[in-house]
């Protein structure tokens, strides 16, 4: 598509009007101020017909579609689908028959570098070469898009490097699909990778990939502001904008009816969500930081809050479990409106996710994140109080720009002192755009990283160890997920804690039948009772299968 004259790389975009292709905007959509007041009011959910560009026809082909990194690029998949769906476009997961073939990819999360996600894209797309020259030769072409995260970022690199990718889109460009796919078959090959500040999909119902699910995962913001300086999400996803209210509630109640037992609320930083679609909550007062904790960006007034969301979410159905994932320590504030959900409510799980990155307050500082040590641990204290017998897990990387032994030791410490239930552990990977790049020097080799990351990998299991052990006698209430991989005579799933519960698939009784004997089964609630710990898992035996309310009550 030819630029358009007046295209700002980052426009603001009015209702109804998205930026697509080089400038170019969508028809209007339905208003979105009606969409929330019918979603507030419980009716179904809209959703908008497609509009394809001027001589462009519907979609007739088959789609392929594969999903690599992390769990936002799978919410964006359910996106994606979800479009493509409505402008005719048939789903398959034969190879062989497929006609467009998309995968969705970024090659950088919020907390950390995913290069094998990226590495694998492009061996993939090795892979694609003969199958895309079988078709050409069959008379049928095959199309090959990269969407994401890594299709924002490595646009020309992807579209000149070896020219099999026929299609490009950002994660900002989906609504643009529809045209792309035209675009391509008509032989060109086609990008839009524009940022929006606005666009959050909050008149697309996600298609669920996996049918039939006990968990989901739902978006209720994207981009970010904080402005780490290892991470590239603010240049890849944009700015933080967050969906409004209304929209996120339906789609939970969907979920809900569809049978699913676990939603996690997704997003970069979940607790600055901050919804400005209705008008009375516009002039609300900026939340306060806790002591220790600063920004680099001005406090945002107005909106409702994400405590208003969690309270809201967790009224729909109080046989769904509610996680979200990730916060942002920062914003967790000294009150405890948050805190006190979580401990209340039965149905919002017992779990925080609170990414330190480092211990060694010198490499916070450089990494912009807002936070002493100090302020961190006084942070975990005041979540211990608050929520008794908390699972904490955490993100850590190892050989940071200028990170010395001192600094590393530091962070072995924190390790040792919080004692997390769970860890996410990588060795630094520099990323251009990021501010480590342009102003840091990516200084620690290779192998003290790898060393001090394997150091930090046994110190976190030694202690997650510990942490597990004392489950040890103890009864969990477990969500079935479905059979353990490493064996057909076991279940697994959950506990409240997140932690993956091993159990033999046997009969058991059930507490709502008198003991009438029963086969768990996925979305069930069972109690096991744990036998045994690891650092990664729990092992047990069935007592009963059970439900959510019943379990508390009993407590």
């Amino acid at each position: 598509a030819a630029p358009h004259p007046g295209a700002v790389r980052r426009a603001r975009c009015g209702p109804g009007k998205r930026p697509v292709g080089r400038g170019a905007a969508l028809p209007p959509g339905p208003d979105l101020r009606h969409f929330l007041r019918e979603a507030a009011a419980g009716k179904p959910r809209p959703e908008p017909e497609p509009q394809p560009e001027p001589g462009s026809a519907p979609g007739t082909g088959k789609v392929y579609l594969e999903t690599y990194g992390c769990q936002m690029n799978v919410n964006d998949t359910e996106i994606a689908w979800a479009i493509l769906q409505k402008s005719g476009y048939a789903r398959t997961k034969e190879l062989a028959e497929v006609s467009t073939l998309a995968a969705l990819a970024d090659g950088f999360f919020c907390r950390l570098g995913r290069e094998k996600a990226e590495q694998t894209i492009w061996n993939r797309l090795q892979h694609l070469r003969a199958l895309k020259a079988q078709q050409q030769k069959a008379g049928r072409p095959l199309r090959i898009g990269l969407l994401g995260c890594m299709a924002e970022r490595l646009k020309e690199e992807i579209l000149h490097r070896e020219k099999l990718v026929d299609i490009v889109a950002g994660p900002d460009a989906y609504r643009d699909l529809p045209r792309l796919l035209a675009v391509a078959e008509s032989g060109q090959r086609a990008a839009n990778v524009l940022l929006s500040l606005d666009e959050t999909y909050a008149d697309i119902l996600p298609v669920q990939t996996s049918a039939g699910g006990t968990t989901a995962f739902v978006s209720i913001m994207r981009g970010c502001d904080n402005m780490c300086s290892y991470c590239i999400v603010p240049f890849t996803r944009g700015r933080e904008r967050s969906r409004p209210i209304a929209s996120i509630l339906q789609e939970v109640r969907m979920l809900s009816e569809q049978g699913v037992k676990e939603v996690t609320l997704l997003g970069q930083n979940v607790n600055s969500f901050r919804d400005m679609s209705e008008v009375q909550f516009q002039s609300a007062a900026a939340p306060v930081l806790s002591r220790g904790f600063r920004t680099v960006y001005k406090a945002k007034p107005g909106g409702l809050r994400f405590a208003h969301l969690l309270d809201q979410v967790s009224r729909i159905d109080p046989e769904m479990r509610i996680r979200f994932t990730s916060p942002h320590p920062k914003d967790f504030p000294d009150e405890l409106s948050v805190l006190q959900l979580i401990q209340e409510r039965h149905n919002i799980c017992k779990q925080l996710h609170l990414p330190a990155q480092s211990g060694s307050t010198r490499v916070l500082e450089a990494m912009r994140r807002g936070y002493t040590r100090e302020a961190y641990l006084e942070l975990v204290r005041h979540v211990r109080e608050a929520i008794p017998g908390v699972s904490l897990s955490s993100d850590f990387i190892a050989g940071f720009c200028g990170e010395t032994e001192e600094d590393h030791q530091q962070t072995v410490s924190l390790l040792r002192a919080v004692r997390y239930n769970m860890g996410f552990l990588f060795a630094y990977s520099m990323r251009q755009k990021t501010r480590a790049y342009h102003r840091l020097q990516d200084d620690v080799p290779a192998d003290v990283k790898k060393r001090r990351l394997e150091e930090l990998i046994a110190v976190f299991r030694e202690e997650a160890a510990k942490a597990n052990e004392a489950m040890v006698g103890q009864s969990q209430l477990v969500l079935v997920e479905g059979p353990s991989k490493r064996s057909a005579s076991e279940l697994c799933g959950r506990n409240d804690g997140n932690i993956k519960v091993i159990f033999p698939d046997t009969e058991l009784g059930d507490a709502a039948s008198c003991g009438a004997a029963v086969r768990a089964r996925p979305g069930d609630y069972v109690l096991v009772q744990v036998t045994a710990a690891s650092s990664q898992t729990l092992k047990g035996v069935l007592l009963a299968r059970t439900t959510l309310s019943r379990a508390t009550a009993a407590r």
